[in-house]
């Protein structure tokens, strides 16, 4: 009998066939000899993706919703029929991994066994570092510093910095308070401490929800740069239904902050903070029927730089630093 792969890479997917397909090719280019399964949940995607996955791609494991059941469920679907190795990784369809990255997500785990969960470096598709693969809490003041700006003015001031922990050297490896569930490494005595992603979040804050859950528990969090990918970020089905994505965004930060952090506060200041959860979803919405791309599409600078056979600034790597 084979032994258990050492990682079970699950990835939820909606109406992103194109990205999808380059994720699953850059794994099967760069995993290397680390042993590997792959778990794909599609949420009901009506493009070419479950066609594409038969024909592409026939040893992914496919999981066929009917319908949208958001991030959280079906992650919990994919790690429920996953084979027992050591680690899960949580990876978006709109991601490319680089050489050796899953490797060294793996090694820096097995190197540091209090690591509960670990992140890598994120990448936008211009080479430019993506800030929110490395983050606090998203207490109070840290979303207050991040909406009116002040961490933007004041960068390197842990003060001002928390929400995004840019006082943080993004070369460094650091422990943090969360990370990223665009790419996330889970040691599976964790999910065995700890259970699942919490079902009650649709499909946002469960990444943050889960770090907070997994220290609570004993366990640390880092951030480590010795592995890298890039994320176009939005291209998975958080725009399939914009509005519904607006409201499910801000009903999970208020289910996440009334879970973990209201009772560190007086509950005036609560009352006080959920009316500014609510106007800032209605400013949100508001400000959304202005905008000129309101569904998840194609990124047709992504596409189109495929299309004319260039790559974009970083996907060439072969190596990390």
């Amino acid at each position: 009998m084979n032994p258990p792969p050492i990682l079970s890479i699950c990835i939820v997917t909606l109406n992103a066939h194109e990205y999808l397909k380059d994720c699953l090719e850059s794994i099967k280019k760069h995993a290397g000899s680390l042993s590997h399964e792959i778990i794909v949940v599609d949420n009901g995607s009506r493009d070419n993706t479950l066609k594409m996955l038969r024909e592409e791609h026939p040893d992914v494991v496919v999981i066929a919703n009917q319908q949208n059941l958001g991030f959280t469920k079906p992650n919990n679907q994919a790690i429920n029929i996953s084979k027992p190795g050591k680690y899960i990784l949580l990876l978006n369809p709109d991601t490319i991994v680089y050489e050796s990255s899953l490797q060294n997500l793996v090694d820096f785990a097995e190197n540091h066994p209090q690591a509960g969960i670990v992140g890598p470096k994120v990448l936008n598709d211009d080479g430019t570092f993506q800030k929110h693969c490395k983050r606090g809490e998203g207490r109070p003041w840290e979303t207050f510093s991040y909406f009116l700006g002040l961490s933007k003015m004041f960068p390197r001031s842990k003060f001002f910095s928390g929400y995004l922990q840019t006082h943080l050297d993004e070369n460094q490896t650091h422990q943090v308070p969360a990370i990223s569930g665009c790419c996330m490494l889970i040691r599976r005595t964790t999910l065995d401490l700890i259970g699942g992603l919490d079902e009650d979040l649709f499909a946002y804050q469960d990444d943050t929800e889960y770090c907070v859950r997994a220290r609570k528990a004993g366990w640390k969090v880092y951030y480590t740069p010795s592995a890298q990918i890039m994320h176009l970020g939005g291209k998975g089905g958080s725009r399939v239904q914009p509005y519904k994505s607006i409201y499910k965004w801000h009903q999970s930060y208020y289910i996440y902050y009334n879970k973990h952090l209201a009772q560190d506060y007086f509950f005036l200041f609560n009352w006080f903070y959920y009316l500014v959860m609510f106007l800032k979803l209605g400013f949100t919405l508001l400000i959304n029927l202005f905008r000129k791309e309101k569904h998840a599409g194609p990124n047709r600078n992504y596409l189109q730089k495929k299309q004319n056979g260039q790559r974009p600034v970083g996907s060439e790597k072969t190596s990390l630093p």
